[in-house]
């Protein structure tokens, strides 16, 4: 009789546990402070409330803006998203530190590289990557805005073991989390999706999504603002109409379906100051 009301206990433990499992979902959005319509669509999905992870990028210009919009809001995690190509023909951005100061990293206009393959042609010194990267950091860090991770545009900052080793070096040395170095699981993009079948693909995906773990989706999104219909992506796989691809995937994430499912599937939205918090700097293990 004691066996049996032992074994009843253990199924019922195995029963209540996958009925209340639960996994997390962090939503990171690159691009912050790149141009306006990237601001806006930022603005937008912050009146939602959802706790999202912002990944800006500092060498913009348009980071003024994204800071006084983004000040207002505790439910976001703040992050660098290190920048070392520069990839629209019609709007450019150089390094933080200067075209002067690094030039291994710019092209003959004081530019960053549009494309990994140029960055890489030109013999990137580590030296100048490192303090283009300090760079960026220390500008984040003295905007106002509490920093809790870093990321990479492009993957640029990380496409060597060289500087994925910097990347940790500079995370422990600043006390920041890197986005993909705490073993989230990525998830399926709808990046490549067809504008129109976005938002149903993401509530695909979230439907498709295990019942336990921590999962990563990234966006990038933006409103169809003139400024951002006059940008052409200089890579030839680029997207074409990427404000509509942009647009796209902010209408997706402030859908009230995409909420709902979270709810229905019990998931919960995660961010990087969180992390950050729980694991520190030192839980980081480099993925590639």
């Amino acid at each position: 009789m004691v066996k049996k009301c032992i074994l009843m206990g253990i199924i019922l433990c195995f029963l209540l546990g996958t009925l209340y499992a639960e996994s997390t979902l962090i939503i990171r959005c690159d691009d912050i402070g790149m141009c306006h319509s990237v601001n806006m669509a930022a603005k937008e999905l912050l009146e939602t409330g959802i706790p999202v992870n912002f990944s800006i990028m500092f060498p913009c210009s348009w980071i003024p803006e994204a800071l006084e919009l983004l000040k207002p809001y505790d439910h976001v995690s703040c992050g660098v998203h290190l920048v070392l190509n520069s990839e629209w023909q019609e709007y450019k951005w150089g390094p933080v530190a200067g075209a002067m100061a690094v030039p291994s990293l710019v092209d003959s206009n004081g530019y960053f590289f549009p494309t990994r393959a140029l960055f890489e042609a030109n013999n990137p010194k580590i030296e100048d990557v490192e303090r283009e990267l300090r760079a960026q950091i220390e500008r984040a860090l003295n905007s106002g805005l509490k920093i809790s991770y870093m990321d990479y545009h492009m993957g640029t900052a990380t496409s060597t073991p060289e500087y994925q080793a910097l990347l940790m070096k500079l995370a422990k040395e600043y006390h920041l989390g890197i986005s993909r170095f705490y073993e989230e699981i990525d998830t399926k993009s709808i990046y490549n999706i067809d504008p129109n079948a976005k938002t149903d693909s993401l509530l695909a995906y979230l439907e498709e999504l295990p019942e336990e773990g921590t999962y990563l989706m990234v966006f990038h999104i933006g409103r169809t603002f003139p400024e951002m219909n006059a940008m052409t992506d200089t890579h030839p796989w680029g997207l074409k109409e990427m404000s509509r691809h942009r647009q796209a995937e902010l209408d997706a994430l402030v859908n009230p379906e995409f909420q709902k499912l979270l709810k229905k599937k019990n998931i919960t939205l995660l961010t990087y100051d969180q992390l950050l918090n729980e694991k520190g700097p030192e839980q980081l293990k480099n993925p590639y």
